[in-house]
């Protein structure tokens, strides 16, 4: 779509060269939801993808995604053999409903930044532990756990002007087993849940992350892999009955119930 309020394209070479931050102001990386809807209150768009940041870096520690790093680099990495959570990069990437063309324009900080319950990304990066680095316009960087960064159906912690720059996902949580399932209404549509769970070899900190069903990722860890009932609860503390997310893919008495089907699918093949 073209956006016909938009007057300045902005390539900066760093981020010193913007200076004070406007309202009409808008980062501009894949592009895939600017261009998909008119953005009237904005006049001018600033290119990311000029910064040239890395876009994997992969080090002892674990692996530095970049925001701007495209949906197709990160489908392609291998990662060493230690670290065997990496094939659950192909799962969530899989789980997008999308054209070729955003296979090769879309971030995973945009996707992450748009905040939706479905964000596959969201779903990838929360279930591995994942952390943002986020650049605000004045002050220190300061980072943010990928479950606490979203807040809610598209809303996140991100203030005006603010840039996620990076993710950051600890080698502790890449080298766990891990088991996902993702529910559709169609075979290629929008996630109505996407549960994933990570666990030790020794069957130890167990990680349950629930997406998709949830208006924000849910977190529920267990010192070992729980029993059924133990799991069953901990899901009722956390969430009750007005807690999951409902729209047009599913009532959130449907998310409940797929909730619980695939966290209990997820426990018996991890255990």
């Amino acid at each position: 779509m073209n956006l016909n309020t938009v007057t300045k394209i902005r390539r900066p070479g760093s981020l010193d060269e913007i200076g004070s931050w406007r309202p009409s102001y808008a980062w501009l990386a894949g592009g895939t939801w600017l261009f998909s809807e008119p953005q009237i209150a904005t006049d001018t768009l600033i290119d990311l993808d000029s910064l040239g940041w890395t876009p994997l870096t992969a080090t002892p520690d674990g692996l530095e995604i970049a925001a701007t790093c495209r949906v197709a680099d990160l489908h392609a990495f291998k990662g060493p053999p230690e670290w065997k959570a990496v094939p659950l990069f192909r799962d969530c990437i899989d789980a997008f409903l999308m054209s070729f063309k955003i296979w090769n324009a879309a971030t995973i900080g945009g996707n992450i930044v748009m905040s939706l319950p479905a964000g596959a990304m969201i779903s990838l990066t929360a279930a591995l532990e994942g952390v943002c680095t986020l650049w605000p316009r004045d002050g220190a960087p300061r980072t943010a756990p990928i479950v606490d960064f979203v807040t809610g159906n598209h809303r996140n912690v991100l203030q005006p002007g603010e840039l996620l720059r990076s993710i950051h996902l600890p080698a502790t949580a890449l080298a766990k087993r891990y088991a996902m399932r993702q529910m559709s209404l169609t075979r290629l549509g929008r996630s109505a849940a996407l549960i994933v769970a990570t666990v030790d070899d020794d069957g130890l900190d167990f990680l349950l992350t629930i997406t998709a069903s949830t208006p924000r990722p849910i977190h529920l860890r267990f010192e070992r892999i729980p029993t059924a009932a133990e799991l069953r609860h901990a899901i009722d503390e956390r969430l009750p009955a007005e807690g999951y997310f409902q729209d047009v893919h599913g009532s959130a008495a449907y998310k409940q119930h797929i909730t619980y089907y695939f966290a209990e699918q997820i426990r018996a093949e991890l255990a």
